[in-house]
């Protein structure tokens, strides 16, 4: 069984304390040891790797991806890329962000039935290189809800599937489940990015939810749901949903109903639409409602995240990279968000993109300790001090999936030790 020794690191452990320098003895999928005392550990028949200081930490998770979005500008566009074409996007996707340091992904919705589905098989199979990803089956929302772009005189596929009552979120939820998918996503809410800069709406009934539920549960499968009103979330947190998606509205009696379901439920802000729009659009490029939309969301989610994290309600970063504003591999990009906007220190928000998200997964990864799954970075510099390192794949030097290193830059740990030696 292969091994591995990383010496002379600084570790950031995945529960938010501080670094400390330690060797690192990885033994086939696992972390074998975390040794304090450098330099005491039997390199035995093991590849010794020679840190220099760089920062050991566990790898990064996307807590709502979205590997099937295509970077572009309208959502119909995505229903109209053919389900080959649309594959192979989902393809590069996947391997973009392991090659950014995500090696783990959980999604939030996939645009059409089984690309997820496949993806993650041939994940597991060795035939792709990619995060472990959790798959999801299509937005299931209701006639003029969140993905629903039809119209009377022209019918326009987008990234949800429509269903109106019990009776047809049921079928639906069974067909995905049928399919192979490890979640289903109910759209109970709309979104503020409407023309007219309306506050959400709730437009998912309870007994619509209760079904979808209702079936996710008895296949032992998870529900995720976009809930930015705050009657969505109370409506979600009632009927049982596991994963609930934005909550920026969420009011008083909303955040009491998640506090008293936080070792069960995880929420994620998907802060990074909300940031570029309001930061990054040009000028001109938003129609009036639409802008108006989106800085309230940002308001919003300013006021209710910190009150969050007080409560200790766990929250994961990731979320609406696609679209134009948001490509595919600046997911990274959130951490920062989560400090300038959440109320997030460094460290808190670098546990959300690790330890928070491998919970979410439900896999014994995320921290930086014996007997945990060796999914782990190598970083050329402080995550805890400049978090935005995170967002330059060159500066991870290392990326392990499982103690496999997918990449291993030998060139720059070799600069590393010459400037040591200077």
């Amino acid at each position: 069984m292969a091994q591995t020794l990383f010496r002379n690191c600084r570790v950031w452990d995945g529960s938010g304390a501080a670094t400390f320098p330690a060797d690192v003895l990885i033994h086939g999928e696992h972390i074998r040891t975390v040794a304090r005392d450098r330099g005491q550990l039997d390199p035995g028949g093991a590849d010794v790797i020679d840190a220099n200081g760089m920062t050991l930490m566990p790898g990064l998770v996307e807590g709502h991806s979205h590997i099937t979005f295509i970077n572009a500008p309208r959502p119909t566009d995505i229903g109209d890329t053919p389900p080959e074409e649309h594959t192979l996007i989902a393809a590069r996707n996947v391997r973009l962000l392991l090659d950014h340091g995500f090696t783990s992904a959980y999604s939030a919705a996939s645009a059409k039935l089984r690309i997820d589905v496949v993806i993650r098989n041939a994940i597991e199979a060795g035939e792709l290189p990619g995060p472990r990803l959790r798959a999801c089956g299509p937005e299931i929302t209701v006639t003029g809800g969140l993905g629903d772009d039809r119209r009377v005189h022209q019918f326009r596929d987008s990234f949800a599937i429509v269903a109106d009552g019990p009776t047809e979120v049921t079928k639906l939820a069974r067909l995905c489940i049928r399919e192979g998918v490890d979640s289903i996503k109910l759209n109970i809410s709309g979104d503020d990015f409407t023309r007219t800069g309306a506050p959400p709406r709730t437009v998912m009934s309870e007994a619509e939810i209760t079904a979808g539920v209702t079936v996710a549960h008895d296949f032992y499968r998870k529900v995720n749901a976009h809930c930015r009103a705050a009657e969505a979330v109370k409506r979600a947190v009632r009927c049982g949903v596991d994963v609930i998606y934005h909550c920026e509205h969420a009011d008083e009696e909303a955040l009491d109903l998640l506090e008293s379901v936080k070792e069960r439920v995880f929420v994620g802000p998907a802060i990074g639409l909300l940031h570029a729009a309001v930061h990054e659009a040009p000028a001109g490029a938003l129609h009036p409602g639409l802008r108006q939309g989106f800085e309230l969301g940002l308001e919003a989610a300013a006021r209710a995240y910190p009150e969050m994290k007080k409560r200790g309600i766990r929250v994961v970063i990731g979320g609406d990279y696609g679209f134009a504003r948001t490509p595919q591999g600046e997911n990274a990009r959130d951490i920062a968000h989560f400090i300038n906007h959440l109320g997030y220190s460094p460290a808190e928000a670098l546990v959300c993109a690790t330890s928070h998200g491998a919970a979410l997964m439900g896999i014994h990864a995320g921290y930086v300790r014996k007997g945990f799954l060796a999914d782990l970075l190598l970083v050329d510099g402080d995550p805890v001090a400049d978090p935005n390192i995170l967002c330059d794949k060159d500066r991870l030097v290392a990326i392990l999936k499982g103690g496999d290193a997918y990449k291993l830059d030998r060139s720059a740990l070799q600069r590393r030790t010459m400037r040591a030696a200077e």
